[in-house]
């Protein structure tokens, strides 16, 4: 196992750590989809301190496009292809009036299927106040062990 250095194990167990602080934490909230915080964590856990900020932010801003979007258009509107369509483009448009770029725009378009296409129970409200607070959960706990456990520059090459 030539590849299995110090600093690759380390990471590992950094973002195992980070991923189940964030699931259970989820799951402690009563978060029917607890994945998707453990989701965030992974990816904000891949950049330093200042680059997480940075598109943790953007990622942050798109969730809750996404979310408001994706619960107006399956509330008002309803849940179809077209509709869908035209909530992704109307989120290519907000993301570009308000300076956001392509992370805010994917985590909003992520957000926006997941609260239209993705058959459930309970209102699209919900389900988008859900989504956002997963997110948010998994950006915070990211954050927070990328600034109190920083990646080493070995781990991260």
């Amino acid at each position: 196992m030539a590849g299995l250095t110090r600093p690759a194990l380390l990471h590992a167990v950094r973002t195992a750590i980070a991923a189940v602080v964030s699931f259970l934490a989820a799951r402690e909230l009563g978060l029917k989809e607890a994945y998707w915080a453990p989701i965030t964590t992974m990816i904000v856990l891949q950049s330093t301190l200042g680059a997480a900020w940075t598109v943790s932010t953007q990622r942050l801003a798109g969730t809750a496009l996404g979310a408001v979007v994706g619960a107006a258009s399956a509330a008002y509107v309803g849940s179809g292809a077209a509709v869908f369509g035209a909530g992704v483009v109307l989120l290519g448009v907000i993301c570009a009036a308000f300076h956001l770029d392509r992370a805010a725009y994917r985590f909003a378009g992520i957000t926006l299927a997941v609260v239209m296409l993705i058959a459930r129970s309970q209102p699209p409200w919900v389900l988008a106040l859900h989504r956002f607070i997963e997110v948010s959960l998994g950006i915070a706990v990211g954050l927070l062990l990328t600034a109190i456990w920083p990646e080493t520059k070995a781990a991260s090459s």
